[in-house]
């Protein structure tokens, strides 16, 4: 028997805070009346608030998978080419969706160890003098390895060239946890879920998209009925669907959403960045190294830690498990058993990430894991030195 709270600290998804899942219990209703109406309307409306755009958000019932492929068969045609970056295990699962569609992939090496390099991008672009790239996709927090790419400079690359393609943007751990902004950024499509910074269960998927996006959609020839963007923008503009919704998690993202715009989209980021460098503080001090090697890319979203040589992280998950109640994230594909990730996202605060390190940090011991001791304390007084406000006047003013 384990007792007390679970402390689900993966990268998603997120805990459920209690305030969302009292709004999502409550009766499925006619998802054709006007009651329904006022909630469709006031999630796409509010989901455009969150992903800074004035443009349309489409919410799809599905995963953040559904979601990529929307992006994919929307915009793109059998045999296009498109520009991608090898940031981790999630920009290389979408590399392998677009080529089950007849993409060709042009996929920039990388180590795992940082976000996409606006330089290289900038440079493939520049030699394209064919514009035969229709696209460059960029997750913008990379869930694997706790790296996030740097979207404006990308944004500023892709201009510099005058190259015509379209920016597509995996966010679906960085949406609401991460500064992030559809139209200042030009971002064509924004790809997202809800069981990150929503903090809802997994089940919606979304995206944002510009009126370059809708142009692409018009004239592509890849097929689609159930992700087809028109075809729900069509009721969507009087709050309806075109197939039944996901009627609760609706209800359970207008309180998310209202949430987040209570505390301040820029005070949640600021949150989640001062929770990350605590993070990294307790990680610096046990001896361990993050797995991201560039300081500017460091997740606000999750920590990914590498285990010494001759240790398993997986192992020393299973150690944490038993003894703390606490779940860790595992390493993925390339970095399988080489790294755990610690996730600080969602309504997570203090507490809450003091509570995580601990377990992390008895668990080092248990498992006889090579580590100074004294990390919750380094992070404790990184955060003893920064107001209790989290808002970026002030983190400015103390200083990271």
């Amino acid at each position: 028997m384990r007792q007390g709270r679970h402390f689900l600290q993966i990268p998603g998804p997120s805990p459920v805070p209690d305030r969302i899942l009292r709004a999502m219990d409550m009766p499925v209703i006619d998802h054709r009346s006007t009651q329904f109406a006022e909630l469709g309307r006031a999630v796409l409306e509010g989901s455009q608030r969150i992903f800074q755009t004035s443009g349309p958000v489409v919410i799809f019932p599905s995963s953040g998978t559904g979601a990529w492929e929307a992006a994919i068969v929307n915009t793109l045609s059998p045999g296009d080419k498109v520009l991608m970056a090898e940031t981790g295990h999630f920009a290389t699962l979408w590399r392998q969706m677009a080529g089950r569609f007849g993409i060709e992939v042009d996929f920039i090496p990388g180590d795992w160890r940082r976000g996409a390099e606006p330089a290289q991008i900038e440079a493939r672009l520049a030699g394209d003098a064919a514009h035969a790239i229709k696209a460059v996709m960029v997750v913008h927090n990379e869930t694997s390895t706790g790296a996030t790419s740097r979207i404006a400079d990308i944004r500023a690359a892709i201009d510099r060239t005058g190259h015509p393609a379209l920016l597509m943007v995996d966010t679906i751990s960085s949406l609401g946890s991460v500064d992030y902004r559809h139209d200042e950024w030009k971002v064509d499509v924004s790809v997202s879920c809800s069981q990150k910074g929503f903090m809802l269960p997994p089940g919606l998927g979304f995206n944002a998209i510009s009126e370059k996006a809708r142009a692409a959609a018009r004239t592509n020839r890849m097929p689609r009925s159930y992700f087809d963007w028109e075809e729900m923008l069509k009721p969507n503009a009087k709050g309806f669907f075109p197939y039944t919704p996901a009627t609760n998690l609706l209800y359970g993202l207008r309180e998310a959403i209202a949430m987040l715009l209570e505390e301040g989209l820029d005070n949640v980021f600021a949150r989640h960045q001062r929770l990350a460098a605590a993070t990294r503080a307790a990680v610096n001090h046990w001896g361990l190294e993050v797995l991201c090697q560039e300081p500017q890319e460091y997740s606000p979203v999750l920590t990914a830690v590498l285990m010494p040589p001759g240790h398993d992280a997986d192992q020393f998950r299973q150690v944490v498990l038993d003894n703390y109640n606490m779940s860790l994230g595992a390493g993925l594909s390339k970095v399988a058993g080489k790294v755990f990730r610690i996730g600080h996202l969602g309504e997570c605060n203090e507490l809450t990430l003091l509570g995580a390190l601990t377990g992390v940090e008895m668990g080092l011991s248990v498992a006889g894991v090579p580590h100074r001791s004294g990390g919750v304390d380094a992070a404790m007084k990184y955060l003893e030195q920064r107001p209790q406000d989290n808002s970026p006047a002030h983190l400015k003013v103390v200083g990271s």
